[in-house]
């Protein structure tokens, strides 16, 4: 993996970790990410990324929900390439492609981080 710009965060809904290109969280068990807490999402995008463009994945190690009003401010952030989620359960996966319908770009489920780290490459070169 590649090494944090930053520390990591460690806040009352999950775990952020702050890449060169990347933003990698890990949301804990059953809350719900509604837009006051993608407002932290933002912060992180002005504070860390003003000057580059990365791209947000999450590792979905546990259960919770997100609203699809969070899909639809989180694209409006012009340096970000795009969302990958990452979802070992298989059965997880077919929520995807709901959430899928309210974010405006590339949106991608692997089951590996590996997978998911040769995506974001390709999303950053431009390969997609």
């Amino acid at each position: 993996m590649t090494q944090p710009i930053e520390h990591h965060l460690s806040l009352s809904f999950g775990e952020i970790t702050v890449y060169n290109d990347y933003v990698y969280t890990v949301m804990n068990e059953g809350i719900t990410v509604s837009p006051n807490l993608n407002d932290i999402l933002l912060a992180v995008a002005e504070i860390y990324y003003s000057d580059r463009e990365f791209v947000y994945i999450t590792h979905r190690i546990n259960s919770y929900s997100i609203d699809p009003i969070v899909y639809i401010e989180t694209s409006k952030i012009k340096n970000l390439k795009g969302f990958i989620a990452v979802c070992p359960n298989k059965s997880l996966i077919e929520s995807f492609r709901i959430e899928k319908l309210f974010f405006e770009k590339p949106f991608a489920v692997y089951q590996t981080l590996d997978e998911a780290l040769v995506y974001k490459e390709e999303l950053l070169s431009g390969k997609q």
